[in-house]
């Protein structure tokens, strides 16, 4: 029997494991994906830190993989294509918590849950564009803002360095909010037309001062910042969190008085909102920073994702096409 390395979570509170198991073998509607790269995504905690309903498990849901076989009744794809798979696994399943990921050589996946992966972009590139690029693209294209409007961008790091870009080729006026000054440079370089340091600003009154803020993208996890942005919108506009905090925000009815505003949530999408994604970043360009990681390493590139340290975005090596 074939067998493949992989970083596995042997049980629940377990640290992860660098294992050789046998190679999975698609059922009905399934493929087996040989694994070119996989994206290390915060959502990976989920199953890293227990949350998984069955062990072991291996995590990993920013996948970018080679279709290797094919399942009874697979008919959607074929052995050689290129292919992507995000946070939704087809089936009602979720990719690296319900069922195995990425932090593999191979792994086996829905068919309906695939996405076209095209062949001038690479597979460490498109990775993050599974979860990370697919999240922002979506929240801000089904926002209120139009071409021309200002929005701000909360939280440069992963999903925020990939929000600048897309707002930027959506043609709105694109603000970066961030703690300190080391990453305006590289942020203004990347679209942002402005950039808040939220320690030496109140990012709430400059955004006033540019004239209110019709979309506020938060993709950082904390609470108490999110909370100081609400005063930031122009009227009738609204605060859209992908990125959950577990903290409650505090907001004041005076907040929402010259509304209507809103604050709500946006969730990442299943594959065709993952394939329209794709097909805005390569006709617009839009690529993630990465630092590169060989599957070994997979643990010391998550505590450096989680530590918020990675530039931009942690991808794991796994397979290098045509080679």
């Amino acid at each position: 029997m074939k067998r493949m390395k992989a970083i596995q979570i042997p049980a629940k509170g377990e640290p992860m494991k660098f294992v050789e198991i046998p190679v999975p073998w698609p059922r009905e509607r399934q493929v087996l994906l040989r694994v070119e790269a996989c994206g290390i995504c915060n959502g990976d905690s989920a199953a890293i830190r227990g949350g998984s309903p069955s062990y072991p498990r291996i995590p990993g849901h920013e996948v970018i993989g080679i279709v290797a076989e094919l399942g009874a009744g697979s008919t959607k794809w074929t052995i050689g294509d290129r292919v992507g798979i995000g946070w939704h696994g087809g089936d009602k399943h979720v990719t690296g918590l319900t069922i195995d990921g990425g932090y593999a050589e191979y792994m086996v996946a829905y068919e309906d849950s695939l996405c076209s992966i095209p062949d001038k972009l690479s597979a460490l590139e498109a990775a993050p564009l599974m979860c990370a690029g697919e999240t922002t693209f979506s929240a801000l294209r089904n926002s209120k803002a139009r071409a021309g409007d200002l929005v701000a961008i909360q939280g440069i790091g992963g999903l925020g360095h990939l929000a600048v870009q897309y707002a930027q080729k959506a043609g709105f006026r694109t603000v970066a909010i961030s703690r300190g000054t080391d990453k305006e440079k590289k942020i203004l370089q990347l679209g942002a037309h402005h950039y808040i340091d939220s320690e030496s600003q109140d990012p709430a009154k400059a955004l006033q001062e540019l004239g209110g803020a019709k979309v506020i993208l938060a993709t950082a996890p904390n609470a108490k910042s999110i909370s100081k942005l609400i005063g930031g919108l122009a009227p009738d506009s609204e605060l859209i969190i992908v990125a959950g905090a577990g903290e409650k925000l505090e907001l004041s009815a005076r907040d929402f008085l010259k509304g209507p505003n809103t604050v709500r949530g946006s969730f990442t999408g299943h594959s065709k909102e993952i394939q329209e994604a794709l097909n805005f970043s390569m006709l617009t360009h839009v690529r993630p920073l990465i630092e590169v990681f060989p599957l070994e390493r997979a643990s010391e590139a998550y505590e450096k994702m989680m530590a918020a340290s990675t530039r931009f975005r942690a991808v794991l090596q796994i397979y290098k096409h045509n080679e």
